[in-house]
């Protein structure tokens, strides 16, 4: 994958949900790099798909807004895609999705909240796609 994908498709995300953002940081990390996050902050040692890590909220009423931080586990997302027939680089995509779909306040805990967390991560799917910005190769 080409890391000089991810700038345009974060744009596109934060900008089709019409968010303010002057910087977030999106880091690739392998299996036990992930694991440690997530025991450290979740005290939950299992690996995971991507942890997000929230920052400035919009109204603060900064004039530079730092949306936060994310971290995904492509190795994660490989082992997903190879178990259900998916696509690897899809399936990392989702993940940049629903991260950031998290600093902006999405939440997956309660089940109306996991719903309209799931509605909007494939509504973002089905934009990225139609744009031809889908994670690739």
């Amino acid at each position: 994958m080409d890391l000089q994908q991810i700038a345009p498709l974060v744009t596109e995300i934060l900008t089709f949900e019409e968010e303010a953002c002057d910087e977030v940081s999106v880091y690739f990390v392998e299996t036990p790099t992930i694991c440690q996050l997530h025991q450290d902050y979740f005290n939950d040692p299992s690996p995971t798909d991507c942890i997000s890590f929230p920052l400035d909220a919009e109204e603060d009423g900064l004039n530079y807004r730092v949306l936060g931080e994310v971290f995904i586990c492509p190795e994660t997302a490989i082992k997903y895609a190879a178990e259900h027939q998916l696509d690897p680089y899809e399936e990392t995509t989702l993940y940049l999705v629903h991260a950031l779909l998290h600093l902006i306040g999405y939440d997956d805990i309660e089940e109306e909240d996991r719903q309209a967390m799931r509605e909007a991560e494939q509504r973002h799917l089905v934009h990225l796609r139609q744009l031809n910005l889908l994670l690739h190769p």
